[in-house]
């Protein structure tokens, strides 16, 4: 019998490549990361069995499944296109606005993670370098996935309102937008709160053997102690997310998830965040959880024996 000449070719052609790998992996990182987020039991958010008035915890899940396949393109796309297409897709499994804060955050830190990979540098290292390189067109993706997801209180502005056709790139446009929006503050920054806070303190509530869903709650109680949530300010006013803050820091004192008395300050908080319409939702303060997760998800990213690069590094320098 002659040996199948097409065996040791076809052979080859089914191993995957190590950027099929990467690709797999940063796209199921950043599911993850929205899984995580939305599944813990943070105060004043949607979670399981929690749910709002216009938004239930199933929206996320769909949420966190559609934006699989933009996110395992990003190493091909430009970071505007990313965005757009995660939003457009997740437009088709709800109506309600879930992710968008989650998926401008999520996407230049996947775009970083594929740069980090190919040269071996740090992900902060080269997200400043996806950042430095937006363009225009990456502003007018992101506009348009603005208008699809249609944020609550977002309102109108004198410069590059997102009704009309950006001038400038999507870096400078959030740094036009950072004073009043947490979200643009990253883009403008470095992700500075996600590296300097958010990340650290999730990291170390793993380090310390906190589950998932009690080091989420700590990540994101750190995350709204340090800074009042844009989200609520647009919605209520400066005063009123002050006040959310300093109760997130009094619930820190009291122990957090490590503390009963803690717990208890946790489960007082977060009956004090929900009302009918749920105007008191820290929603950006949620979003950067969600980009803390990734960060450390991506840190954490297994590695194949088809994945010749190091991995790497995200939060090395937060350990």
């Amino acid at each position: 019998m002659a040996p199948d000449a097409r065996s040791p070719a076809s052979s080859e052609q089914r191993a995957p490549r190590a950027s099929e790998h990467l690709a797999d992996d940063i796209a199921a990182a950043a599911q993850l990361a929205c899984l995580l987020e939305a599944s813990a039991s943070k105060p004043g958010n949607v979670s399981p069995g929690r749910h709002f008035h216009d938004t239930r915890y199933e929206d996320f899940l769909a949420s966190a499944a559609a934006i699989g396949p933009a996110f395992q393109r990003a190493g091909a796309a430009t970071l505007g296109t990313t965005i757009l297409d995660a939003i457009r897709a997740t437009a088709r499994w709800t109506s309600a606005n879930t992710n968008l804060g989650i998926v401008l955050l999520l996407a230049p830190l996947a775009h970083a993670a594929h740069g980090a990979c190919r040269t071996g540098i740090a992900i902060r290292e080269e997200l400043a370098r996806v950042l430095g390189s937006t363009t225009v067109r990456d502003a007018a993706h992101v506009y348009e996935a603005i208008r699809i997801a249609r944020p609550a209180g977002l309102g109108r502005v004198d410069a590059e309102d997102v009704a009309a056709a950006p001038s400038v790139t999507l870096r400078d446009a959030m740094a036009l937008a950072a004073a009043r929006d947490g979200i643009a503050r990253e883009y403008a920054t470095g992700f500075a709160t996600t590296f300097g806070t958010g990340a650290p303190a999730l990291a170390r509530a793993r380090r310390d053997g906190l589950s998932w869903d009690d080091a989420v709650v700590e990540c994101y109680l750190a995350l709204l102690a340090e800074a009042p949530d844009t989200h609520i300010a647009r919605k209520l006013g400066s005063s009123v997310a002050v006040h959310v803050s300093e109760r997130a820091r009094a619930v820190l004192e009291a122990g957090g998830v490590r503390t009963a008395a803690g717990r208890d300050s946790i489960a007082l908080l977060d009956r004090q965040l929900r009302d009918e319409r749920n105007s008191r939702n820290p929603g950006t303060t949620a979003d950067l959880t969600a980009a803390a997760i990734y960060v450390v998800l991506l840190e954490e990213r297994p590695q194949s024996s088809h994945d010749g690069n190091q991995r790497a590094k995200g939060t090395d320098e937060h350990r």
